[in-house]
């Protein structure tokens, strides 16, 4: 294979990948005007319906425009030898392969994100503000973004220089010891999530003495299931859409409500939605998940050590001097189908974890809050109640309102 032929198998991935995404864009698009199904018809009234049409059309508008500039923008630095030119411009800092890899992967990531910000604020302040959602103030989207360049600086940089060192000292053994270094901090960040990076962005407070912290811990006790922390997280900062989840193991293990879940459901239907969580947990889908993700993890380090010393990598992108940062580029977009196929597998799983959790819920405590409880959250985010079967089947982690209802009502 010659670099022209890497180059331009790149070119083909990225706008084969767009042409799909749009494609099931445009199916799922035809299904927006079809009739609620008879089984939900008390989601939404005739306004609501009309309003959720509009916001699934604006949403829809907005990401056909930024994804297709997105596009033209990656294709324009390819064309123009973007590559090669920061390449260039980052060893004129420095001889030291980590420090130019920094450099080049920093400049990428912030000019990346400072043309996305227009497209981030418009979202927020213009399609969400029109329906209801936001809640973020200037000043917290602005600081959202600081602290999120901040992190990707210091997690990401040293990340990226650990497996760079490492690379540069095994050789082709790199992928062990960086699946490894991976691993541990995936680890680590999993235990310690609540306690170290929620803080930065919400206000954690314990759950309030009363009849609904008394609901969940019988119930909890009731499965046998630990439950020592319980907090209530200031969601309705940024949006009025509502959320729960489990996170840690052992001793910091806790499940988080957003407050404007507190604020839409009835308890006995938090209840339910926290009986769904345990369920998975019970069931083990959060360590088969994590093993999963791992082994994939593995897999994917595994593969590209054995291309990412090839200077074809480089060549493909035009830049003359090979190295690990230009490999990793191309070798990303080449790995992407591979990708997209783990990705669907995983999604096939991650919907048949959502029924056994729902199952788990029904028989542990009640299947008709749960209902409930999910028709009101479809509500007040204004979901799609009739997505196309194709998008949901590339797309979707959870089975939609619909399948779980019909699950969730079997005998």
């Amino acid at each position: 294979m010659t670099a022209s032929t890497l180059f331009y198998s790149i070119i083909f991935i990225l706008i084969i990948s767009f042409i799909i995404d749009k494609f099931l864009d445009a199916l799922n698009t035809k299904r927006y005007s079809n009739p609620i199904p008879q089984e939900l018809h008390d989601v939404y009234d005739q306004e609501n319906y009309l309003k959720s049409q509009r916001y699934k059309k604006a949403n829809d508008r907005f990401s056909s425009i930024a994804s297709s500039i997105s596009l033209i923008v990656t294709l324009l630095f390819f064309y123009l030898d973007g590559f090669a030119f920061l390449d260039e411009w980052a060893r004129t800092f420095s001889d030291n392969s980590i420090i130019i890899a920094l450099i080049f992967f920093g400049s990428i990531m912030f000019a990346s994100d400072l043309l996305s910000t227009p497209f981030g604020y418009y979202h927020t302040f213009i399609i969400e503000e029109k329906f209801g959602f936001n809640k973020t103030s200037l000043k917290t989207f602005f600081l959202d973004k600081i602290k999120g360049w901040l992190m990707s600086a210091v997690l990401g940089g040293l990340l990226l220089s650990t497996i760079i060192w490492f690379y540069e000292s095994t050789g082709s053994n790199f992928w062990i010891y960086a699946w490894g270094i991976i691993t541990v901090v995936v680890l680590f960040m999993n235990l310690f999530y609540a306690r170290l990076i929620v803080p930065l962005f919400n206000k954690q407070t314990p759950l309030s003495d009363g009849s609904l912290k008394t609901k969940i811990k019988d119930y909890a006790q009731k499965v046998g299931f630990q439950l020592d922390k319980i907090v209530v997280i200031d969601g309705s900062k940024r949006s009025t859409k509502a959320n729960a989840y489990f996170s840690g193991f052992g001793s910091e293990k806790r499940v988080t409500l957003f407050d404007t879940l507190i604020n839409d459901l009835e308890e006995e239907e938090i209840v339910a939605v926290l009986a769904h969580e345990v369920g998975h947990y019970k069931k083990k889908h959060i360590l088969f998940n994590l093993i999963i993700s791992t082994l994939i993890m593995g897999f994917t380090f595994w593969v590209l050590s054995l291309f990412i010393g090839s200077p074809l990598l480089s060549e493909a992108l035009n830049v003359s001097t090979p190295s690990f940062h230009i490999g990793l580029i191309a070798f990303g977009i080449l790995y992407s189908p591979i990708s997209e196929l783990t990705g669907l597998v995983m999604n096939f799983i991650s919907r048949k974890f959502e029924y056994q959790a729902d199952n788990y819920a029904k028989e542990t405590f009640d299947g008709a809050p749960l209902i409930s409880g999910l028709k009101k959250l479809n509500k007040n985010s204004l979901s799609n109640l009739t997505p196309h079967p194709a998008y949901v089947f590339v797309h979707y982690s959870h089975p939609t309102l619909l399948q779980r209802y019909v699950n969730l009502t079997r005998q």
